[in-house]
């Protein structure tokens, strides 16, 4: 079964997340799906920029863990969306968690929804924010990000535009991205390209220097003791034994 759709219109392509059985969760299927769609939209002449959205009601729910990707594939899927030589935009209407909020830092341009939510739950089941920081460090307020990355605190669209994690956001998420996608179909695709690698040469300068050991420290932490522990109670939907 596919979990990622694409349709076209008007040189932008959407591809749309749709896994509804683990809330659209970074499987191995779903990043090696979205990477197969990114590399054809790369490809493809007739694409001038590309909306990542979803379907239910939420964008991401961070890494399956029952079909985790490896770490190596999740840091290749998001040095793929920065990238693209296509801006990639997000589009939110949903709750993103951990592993997802990577996926909106990769993107250029990231709009929601007033009923978007967002957490970075990592520190909650015994591991670390680690692979997704190459895309959010570089781009988010750190005083902000501290605090969501050390409390796993749930927070709004309108902090999430505050930190910098969102581009804008409003009570209708295509409302908002209207005029984005306006501007980018009368952009020509030459300076698109172009801009893009202005915008994101810091960020893939991180990505030289720490994927390696951002990798390491997410295989680290996964195979910890205190995850096994946050991991088997967040399945089994209690606190875990640290919890006081």
């Amino acid at each position: 079964m596919t979990v990622v759709h694409a349709a076209h219109d008007r040189a932008v392509t959407t591809l749309t997340l749709d896994s509804p059985a683990n809330r659209n969760a970074l499987s191995a299927v779903l990043v090696g799906e979205l990477a197969d769609a990114l590399t054809r939209c790369g490809k493809d002449d007739g694409v001038r920029a590309v909306v990542l959205t979803h379907t239910g009601n939420t964008f991401c729910a961070g890494a399956d863990l029952r079909d985790p990707p490896h770490p190596d594939a999740l840091v290749a899927l998001l040095r793929q969306i920065v990238e693209l030589p296509k801006p990639v935009v997000a589009r939110v209407t949903g709750h993103v968690r951990a592993g997802g909020l990577g996926l909106l830092g990769a993107c250029d341009i990231a709009v929601a929804g007033e009923g978007a939510s967002f957490a970075f739950t990592e520190v909650r089941i015994g591991v670390a924010p680690a692979v997704i920081s190459l895309t959010l460090l570089p781009r988010t307020d750190p005083r902000a990000l501290a605090r969501h990355y050390l409390t796993g605190e749930r927070f709004d669209a309108a902090e999430a535009v505050r930190t910098g994690l969102l581009t804008a956001a409003g009570p209708d998420a295509d409302e908002v991205l209207a005029p984005v996608l306006d501007g980018l179909r009368r952009s020509s695709p030459q300076a698109l390209a172009e801009t893009k690698a202005l915008l994101t040469a810091k960020v893939l300068e991180t990505f030289d220097r720490d994927a390696a050991g951002l990798t390491a420290l997410s295989a680290r932490l996964f195979s910890s003791a205190q995850a096994a522990e946050g991991m088997t109670a967040f399945l089994e939907r209690r606190d875990a034994a640290w919890v006081v």
